[in-house]
This record gives structure tokens, C-alpha cells and sequence, in this order.
């Protein structure tokens, strides 16, 4: 188990992904993955289609979301796995969590409106369908079709972040409340990509001593946008807090993301990979 080609993170169109449940699992299947999750954001709409595919495609699955956290004035995202997608206190704490994306979004639009670049809410609207889903990746989807930036990398360079146009903060659930739903549901909760969140030292020793009194029990080692160096850092982390070690290529999209699914490189040696957790729960 501890050598499985396991992706435990990426996003269909069901959130801020650009492939179906379907298309995922046929490109992670060809890129070798044994074990697969569906992570959407604060979405388990496409958690039985996932099911059926990576069935079908010959790999196992684990049901996944990835819920969104306010903590220490951050966002920060917590994959839930292995977890009963048919238990309604999952759909009812995400469906709580996602009320208020529509007025965030018609904020970040204002703002745009405000810098010149009209029109962005309707042009967001475009990539999802759905107001409540609505996030910063469909706005710089719309920015670079509309040629305002060339990529999404350029957008978040000058739009949509902390100080620059576009950007609203949300409050989203609590961590208590993210890792309850996750475990309430027979699920683990983990702490995806850590590196992302440049807390100081301070702030994520909080991070972490709250989440694992809170009952969470992994942490992403190895993800897409983790370097070599900061695996290594948080699979020392992961040692300290007792964690199990997650991997996952938080894969978005063939043309957006940084690594394609099932080609990350292995977790580091020591770890408990999170999934020998939730084996009883592998479908």
C-alpha cells in the first residue's frame, strides 16, 4: 500500500475543474493511478459518477471534497476522504459553506468593473453554471479568454490576491466545522497543500495543534504545489503532529496545472500514507 500511485486531490467541473468526473478518471488511470479521489470544492455533486468511473477504468476509490476554511485570516482547505457521501450532514455543511460564493462573486466583479474590466461576473458565470460554485478560478478563466492576462498565472499575479483588484475575503466554515462533517461522516480530514498558506511559524504550529485536537488526522505531503524542499518540511511535520501523509496532484485542468494526475513523485520513507487509514472504506 505504502507504494500505490494514490491521487487523492483534483477537481472536475462540478467545482473549478475543467474535465468531467468521467475524463478524470480516464486520464488518471492512463497515468498509471491505482487509487483516486475527487476533491471538489465544497461539492460532492460528482462523487457517484467518480465512483462509477474509476470502477470502470479499473482503479479503486476513495469519495473526497475539499472544504474551504477561514482560519488565522486565511483560507485554508481541508480534503475530507473515505467519508459516507450519502450521510446528509456532509451536503448540509457544504451547502452552508457555499452560500455565500454568489455575493462574493458579484463583489470581486465590482471591483473588476472599478479597474476597467467590466462585464466579469457574467463572464465567470460562463465557466460554471452554477452561482454557488462560483470561485477566483472561473473569474481568471474569464480574464485570460477575454485577453485581459495571457494566463491564470498572470491573473493571480495582478488581480484577485490579497491587495490587488478583485480580491473579497469570504468567511467560510470553521476548521472545528470542516473536520466534524469529515469525521461525523466516518471520514479522515487532512490538510491540503500547507505550504500554500505562508502562515508564520506561530500561526501554523496553531494550525495544526487545532486540526489534529479537532480530530484531523493527515496532512499533504506531496502535492502539486509543493516543492521538493517543502515535502521534506512537511513530512517532518507530519512526524511531529503524529500525522498520517497524504498525496494528491490537486490537478485542475490539462492546460492550468502544474502536474498532471498520478505523476507526482513518491511520498517520502517513514510516512503512514492516509489511505491505510481509510482502507475499509477503498471502493
Amino acid at each position: 500500500m505504502t507504494t500505490l500511485n494514490a491521487d487523492l486531490h483534483c477537481h472536475s467541473v462540478m467545482s473549478d475543474g475543467t474535465l468531467t468526473p468521467e475524463a478524470l478518471a480516464v486520464r488518471a488511470a492512463a497515468n498509471g493511478v491505482n487509487l483516486w479521489s475527487l476533491t471538489d470544492h465544497d461539492e460532492i455533486a460528482g462523487q457517484a459518477r467518480a465512483l462509477q468511473a474509476a470502477q470502470a477504468a479499473g482503479m479503486k476509490y476513495l469519495t473526497g471534497t475539499e472544504i474551504s476554511v477561514s482560519f488565522a485570516g486565511k483560507t485554508v482547505h481541508i480534503v475530507g476522504l473515505g467519508f459516507d457521501a450519502h450521510d446528509p450532514r456532509m451536503a448540509q455543511g457544504l451547502l452552508k459553506t457555499r452560500g455565500g460564493r454568489e455575493q462574493r462573486a458579484q463583489e470581486m466583479a465590482d471591483q473588476l468593473a472599478a479597474a476597467g474590466i467590466p462585464g466579469c461576473f457574467e463572464g465567470a458565470l460562463r465557466f460554471v453554471g452554477n452561482p454557488e460554485l462560483i470561485s477566483r478560478t472561473h473569474f481568471a478563466r474569464h480574464l485570460v479568454e477575454s485577453g485581459v492576462c495571457s494566463d491564470t498565472h498572470e491573473v493571480f499575479r495582478n488581480y484577485l490576491t490579497e491587495g490587488k483588484p478583485g480580491f473579497v475575503p469570504h468567511r467560510w466554515a470553521s476548521l472545528r466545522e470542516a473536520v466534524q462533517w469529515i469525521t461525523e461522516c466516518a471520514g479522515v480530514a487532512v490538510i491540503a497543500h500547507p505550504a500554500r498558506y505562508k502562515f508564520t511559524a506561530n500561526e501554523e504550529y496553531a494550525l495544526f495543534s487545532e486540526f489534529k485536537t479537532h480530530g484531523g488526522v493527515g496532512v499533504e505531503v506531496v502535492t502539486g504545489s509543493h516543492t521538493a524542499h517543502e515535502a521534506s518540511v512537511y513530512a517532518q511535520v507530519a512526524q511531529e503532529f503524529g500525522l498520517a501523509a497524504s498525496r494528491g496532484s490537486d490537478f485542475h485542468s490539462p492546460h492550468e496545472s502544474r502536474i498532471d494526475l498520478g505523476l507526482l513523485p513518491e511520498l517520502p520513507k517513514g510516512l503512514k500514507p492516509v489511505w491505510e487509514l481509510v482502507e475499509h472504506r477503498i471502493q
